[in-house]
């Protein structure tokens, strides 16, 4: 009998040791796959992380170009389970870039472990990132979803006044718009808080409005999109108190850049609003 006893108790003892291996074939607490595409067959998510913005510069094998990227940050870590059957990292690769044609994306290079991709559709762009390790039993995927950095930080009426007393014009950071939209936005109110608040102070003061975009899509439609965007200014500005006389609006479309339109942060920069002193 106790003979018995201790060999159950061994077997508990044992089944106890099993569950964190068991446990550790589940994908980690709270990830899931990313939406633009699932994973390996065999694969469970080891490491999964999200930022909500961060910078990435993917490895391009053979491409000729080196790509920023910007946005919205997933990192997956994937391990083959015990007893699933090992694919080659080869297979890994060539997996995804099916994936990415399938999606009407754009390959940028890659080799037999590595693969660099970019999907773009109604202006926005998404990136892809696939390496492989150890003959195809664990691969890293990184995908970021670019877009503007959220501008938590609004400048004041005052700092506004400074720069246009030194430079006679001023970028108004915090207006934001949809992507081809010229509705303003309702986080916008601080900004246009502080612009009331300038005008207000400075009673003298008249401006040009100003809309400037990036150099995406046809030129004549930017420039009509620009000035929509400042003659919504404009309005929203009356309808506080601002008497018209004191505002123009213009449309500079993307003919006046202030970084390079090569890249998903230069095109960021450019889409913006400015106060330029009349």
């Amino acid at each position: 009998m106790a003979l018995r006893r201790l060999a159950l108790a061994m077997t508990f003892v044992g089944l106890l040791a099993a569950a964190p291996a068991l446990h550790a074939q589940d994908d980690v607490k709270g990830s899931q796959d990313h939406p633009l595409m699932t994973r390996m067959p065999g694969f469970f998510i080891d490491t999964y992380n999200v930022d909500e913005f961060a910078a990435f510069d993917p490895t391009v094998i053979g491409g000729k170009q080196n790509p920023h990227w910007e946005g919205k940050k997933y990192t997956f870590s994937y391990n083959l389970k015990d007893g699933a059957t090992r694919v080659s990292t080869l297979q890994i690769v060539r997996n995804y870039e099916a994936a990415v044609r399938k999606i009407a994306g754009t390959l940028l290079g890659g080799d037999e472990r590595r693969m660099t991709a970019e999907i773009r559709k109604g202006g926005a762009m998404t990136g892809v990132y696939i390496e492989a390790f150890n003959d195809g039993r664990n691969y890293e995927v990184t995908i970021v979803e670019s877009q503007d950095m959220r501008q938590d930080v609004v400048a004041n009426a005052a700092a506004m006044g400074k720069e246009l007393e030194a430079s006679g014009k001023t970028i108004i950071y915090g207006i934001h718009f949809d992507t081809g939209s010229a509705v303003i936005k309702p986080d916008s109110a601080p900004a246009l808080a502080e612009m009331v608040k300038l005008l207000t102070t400075t009673p003298a003061l008249k401006v040009f409005i100003v809309g400037h975009t990036d150099n995406v899509g046809a030129i004549d439609m930017n420039v009509k999109l620009s000035a929509s965007r400042a003659e919504a200014l404009v309005t929203a500005l009356v309808a506080k108190g601002i008497v018209a006389s004191r505002l123009k609006a213009f449309g500079a479309g993307p003919f006046s850049p202030v970084a390079l339109n090569r890249d998903e942060h230069g095109r960021a920069e450019n889409r913006r609003v400015e106060l330029v002193e009349q």
